[in-house]
């Protein structure tokens, strides 16, 4: 993959449980000469890829540079947002808490294929602020048949208010297949306690017993967050990040101590 994604790549390193991590040699090359179909080829195989030492794109270079994969998905502040810690968010993604599991468009007209991370400012070793991904087709390959049973039979409905760029009411089943591979995936965004949250997301599950859905949710909770299903990104200045959407949830741990992070997003429907 190194040769065919570009001449200037030196390294491949495999992360765990899943994801490539691929280093620049020499002095520093762009993004831009990255060919973005081979890029993407190797996120559908790999599910996230890091880059490292490339420069980063200005955001009108980005929207044209991911443009040539296909349509980029707009929002009423344009194609690439600014993701850091806001003095008066109004949504929770720009506060300094956690981010709970989630897929990306679920709340949009269509759903992304991939999204991609550019970061500007990193965090210092510690400071928290990770972005972790689930591989939801290995938690549903490895769940026991009567559990995957009881989420065939499940729909979830959403609701939240739009504070920020999203936000409304959704009704999905909680399972889908991948429109690439065929695979089986959970489609689900974990619920906001008011309590804890600035727009809380509200949870309904059809289908099944109200007992049955309080067991779903409960075991979610777990399965979700087990080690054994989740990388763990902790931002260096300068990363980019290619996401696969849609067999991939994602979220973010909270900081813990420096919140000066800033990353940009875009995504490629």
């Amino acid at each position: 993959m190194t040769s065919r994604m570009h001449d200037s790549l030196s390294q491949t390193t495999e992360l765990r449980p899943f994801g490539q991590l691929v280093t620049a040699a020499g002095k520093q090359v762009s993004l831009a000469d990255v060919v973005i179909d081979t890029l993407l080829e190797a996120v559908s195989a790999a599910k996230v890829v890091v880059l490292r030492g490339y420069r980063l794109l200005d955001p009108a270079e980005l929207e044209a540079y991911c443009r040539m994969a296909g349509e980029i998905l707009q929002w009423n502040f344009g194609a690439v947002l600014d993701l850091d810690v806001r003095d008066d968010p109004q949504n929770y993604l720009f506060d300094a808490g956690d981010v709970p599991f989630h897929w990306d468009g679920a709340f949009a007209n269509k759903v992304p294929r991939f999204f991609l991370f550019q970061c500007v400012q990193g965090s210092p070793a510690g400071a928290g602020g990770e972005t972790v991904c689930c591989d939801t087709t290995a938690v549903y390959r490895e769940a026991p048949e009567e559990l995957r049973a009881l989420w065939h039979r499940t729909t979830v409905s959403y609701r939240t208010d739009k504070l920020a760029h999203y936000g409304g009411l959704l009704t999905a089943p909680l399972l889908s297949s991948h429109p690439t591979t065929g695979e089986t995936t959970i489609r689900y965004a974990e619920p906001l306690d008011p309590a804890r949250y600035r727009n809380p997301l509200f949870l309904t599950l059809d289908g099944i017993s109200p007992e049955e859905a309080v067991l779903v949710m409960d075991d979610l909770r777990t399965r979700l967050h087990d080690p054994r299903y989740c990388y763990s990104h902790s931002w260096q200045t300068g990363d980019i990040v290619v996401v696969e959407n849609h067999g991939l949830l994602h979220g973010r741990n909270g900081f813990t101590g420096s919140t000066e992070r800033h990353l940009q997003r875009i995504q490629i429907i």
